[in-house]
């Protein structure tokens, strides 16, 4: 039976200045390959992929939007809500932080705040406040109340028993039925941790694209 499915891939970004941004270390590559397949399965998938993403492969999801700031994929996920949608796949690597007030120091130790459309380097050192940005995957179910959800769970510092316990977390706050867990505190392969309470580990992202294509069905 095909299904409606959403999936997000690759990073956002936040803009410091009009010419530079903060962004984190994602291709889109998992969430794209990850959306091939479930189209490769009958299914009618719009990808939401970050326009800094750079993975280069085919892109074969019937809609392809490109997001760009956390606020951006809030919203063109948001326009996206409702009960038609079966299946959201959240792989997206979402900024933790934007960019808040910059300021520079005087000597004395004073700061100053500053606004400019491409800060010079004649500012000399700056600060700069990192504000935290909202949680996408703590909308998801208020916006697709029957949809199946997935999200992820990125650790690089720890063990994997942290990160299964950082997913059960993630599981219970945000009342999506599984947790992709992986990085360098997770190692190699993939958890799945599911909102019952069950870990299960898979190999690699074949294995690991055939059993969220189960969970739709």
């Amino acid at each position: 039976m095909a299904m409606n499915c959403i999936v997000t891939a690759g990073p956002t970004y936040e803009k410091l200045d009009q010419v530079r941004r903060l962004t984190n270390f994602s291709t889109g590559r998992l969430g794209t390959e990850l959306a091939n397949y479930l189209t490769d399965q009958g299914h009618e998938v719009t990808m939401l992929i970050g326009a800094e993403a750079n993975y280069s492969g085919k892109r074969k999801a019937q809609h392809i939007e490109t997001f760009t700031t956390t606020a951006d994929l809030h919203d063109r996920l948001q326009a996206q809500a409702g009960s038609a949608v079966q299946g959201v796949f959240h792989a997206a690597a979402v900024s933790d932080f934007t960019f808040g007030k910059v300021f520079t120091r005087s000597p004395q130790g004073k700061l100053t705040a500053i606004k400019s459309a491409k800060i010079s380097t004649s500012h000399g050192t700056l600060l700069a406040e990192l504000t935290p940005t909202p949680k996408i995957i703590a909308s998801l179910r208020s916006w697709f109340p029957q949809a199946r959800l997935a999200g992820w769970k990125y650790e690089v510092d720890g063990d994997r028993d942290t990160v299964l316990v950082a997913a059960q977390r993630q599981l219970q706050e945000c009342l999506t039925d599984v947790c992709v867990t992986n990085g360098p505190a997770y190692g190699a392969g993939f958890g799945l941790v599911t909102s019952n309470g069950k870990n299960r580990h898979v190999p690699g992202p074949a294995k690991l694209f055939e059993s969220l294509e189960k969970m739709l069905r």
